[in-house]
């Protein structure tokens, strides 16, 4: 996409967005030549602080080809907020929608229509304690899949030095550096023309977290667990020992009466 196209809504978004970042941060900024020239493609990037999309929109700005970001389709409604996302083209997600196919609609026009459409796989901020990134959800799989369009792998760190996940006070000094590193594209041509299920959309989103991680690992300069972290796997976790916590507290058995002598 050529900058003519960027559009009046997201250049005035980054006269007021970019100057703070140039000064916060530092930028240590890579693969930007796997960024495609032109076409639609999709960034699948990881997530561990509420600073992030900024300063990952900022790499992605810098590279001609403006990133679109999925959000709930409720903020296109609301005043200023609403005008901005609709004026910055970012995409609506119908996550009430009963059909799955059509939740991502939008996201798929985007990318026939040759945007780039930016997801975030995790759905949230990485749960893992070491900030690796978890498990993925499902939508990026089939987006790419529909579309059979390019899959950016982009790892980014550094972040949550000036905000950590969850909190609500930042540290900017002295001032970090934001690593970004955009892989060349993920090789999903072995799930192409076969019938899209729950269990091929899960193994192609794990062949798009590997990706993703991999280039996570080239920034930290250590390797990820073996195992993915998976919050639903957690819940379960953690339910099942608050349930042995409140069995091993009860009164052993026996009636009241017999408890009582």
């Amino acid at each position: 996409m050529s900058r003519r196209r960027i559009g009046f809504w997201y250049r005035f978004a980054a006269v007021l967005c970019k100057p703070p970042l140039v000064v916060l941060f530092k930028r240590d900024w890579r693969g930007m030549e796997n960024i495609p020239a032109d076409g639609g493609f999709i960034t699948a990037v990881n997530h561990n602080s509420h600073l992030d999309p900024f300063l990952y929109a900022h790499f992605q700005y810098n590279t001609g080809r403006v990133p679109r970001f999925l959000a709930k389709h409720g903020l296109f409604k609301k005043g200023f907020v609403g005008a901005a996302m609709r004026g910055t083209g970012q995409i609506p997600v119908y996550r009430e929608s009963t059909n799955a196919l059509s939740a991502f609609r939008a996201a798929i026009d985007a990318v026939e229509r040759g945007e780039c459409v930016a997801f975030y796989p995790e759905g949230t901020l990485t749960r893992d304690p070491q900030l690796w990134p978890m498990t993925g959800k499902t939508g990026v799989a089939r987006v790419a899949l529909q579309t059979k369009c390019p899959v950016i792998p982009v790892g980014q760190w550094g972040a949550t030095e000036a905000l950590a996940p969850y909190s609500k006070k930042p540290h900017f000094f002295p001032r970090k550096t934001h690593h970004v590193l955009a892989g060349e594209p993920v090789d999903l041509s072995a799930f192409y023309d076969r019938e899209i299920t729950p269990e091929l959309l899960k193994e192609a989103t794990e062949v798009i977290m590997t990706a993703i991680t991999a280039e996570v690992e080239v920034l930290r300069g250590e390797q990820a667990p073996q195992k993915r972290y998976d919050p639903r796997e957690a819940r379960i976790e953690q339910r099942r020992k608050l349930q042995a916590g409140k069995e091993s507290s009860a009164p052993s058995g026996g009636t009241t009466e017999e408890n009582s002598k």
